[in-house]
């Protein structure tokens, strides 16, 4: 699939394409990232980060932060999410990527089917929700990259504080690996008490004003915990990972 560089196509314009990063997670916060390209050639290799390997997606880290007009990133805490729940707490990171970036986007690219509010972010801005737009538009693609490679330099940083959950291995993601050191060890600071397999050790029950929380989550932005955590599994093994993936 052809990556349309929309940056360059509204070359009057400053086009910010925004993408998040750890919706799926048991643990850690929701990243996302706003990213405005400055025109000119496409930077080679940028895709969907969840496409990408690890090493890729630092690589190319490094070169959109250089080649960017400006960017930010903005995320939501684990406390945040529970009282928010996941949907609501993404935007919530979204407007704080959008507020952090040194210069006003005229327009925003938002990775799926809805969008964060627009109020309160600074003048006149204009948003377009693309489905599967991580995959489609370079602004956005590049936006996912930087959401995911700072979310993971965060957890491993984590996994430093808290050794004992392994998170360098899995970033908070519902993999068996990380479902077991719950079990053994029980929650921390990090885990978010909202999604079901934490909250069980609290006996949680969270009320949110938005009644269908968790419907509007699965069906509006298509959240699948279980296969995020999957995605994040394979973007990470490789091909040699992926093929043993594939058999189990």
């Amino acid at each position: 699939m052809t990556l349309r560089g929309s940056a360059n196509r509204c070359a009057a314009r400053r086009v910010a394409g925004v993408d998040e990063a750890g919706r799926g997670p048991l643990a850690g916060p929701v990243v996302a990232a706003a990213v405005i390209l400055r025109p000119g050639p496409r930077i080679p290799g940028v895709a969907d980060s969840k496409v990408l390997t690890a090493e890729t997606r630092s690589s190319l880290s490094l070169v959109i932060r250089r080649r960017a007009l400006c960017f930010g990133i903005g995320w939501a805490e684990p406390a945040e999410i529970d009282s928010l729940n996941i949907l609501h707490a993404t935007f919530l990171a979204m407007r704080r990527a959008v507020l952090s970036m040194s210069c006003r986007p005229d327009l925003l690219l938002v990775d799926g089917n809805r969008l964060p509010r627009l109020t309160g972010l600074g003048g006149e801005i204009s948003a377009r929700a693309i489905v599967g737009g991580d995959a489609t538009e370079t602004a956005i693609s590049a936006a996912s990259i930087l959401a995911k490679t700072a979310r993971d330099h965060y957890m491993n940083q984590m996994h430093a504080i808290y050794p004992e959950y392994a998170f360098a291995s899995h970033k908070g993601y519902a993999t068996p690996l990380h479902r077991h050191l719950l079990a053994k060890h029980g929650p921390c600071p990090l885990h978010r008490r909202s999604f079901a397999p934490v909250g069980a050790f609290f006996d949680a029950v969270f009320e949110w004003d938005d009644e269908a929380a968790y419907e509007e989550m699965a069906n509006e932005l298509e959240f699948d915990p279980e296969f995020e955590s999957a995605l994040e599994l394979e973007s990470a093994a490789g091909p040699v990972g992926r093929a043993e993936l594939s058999r189990r």
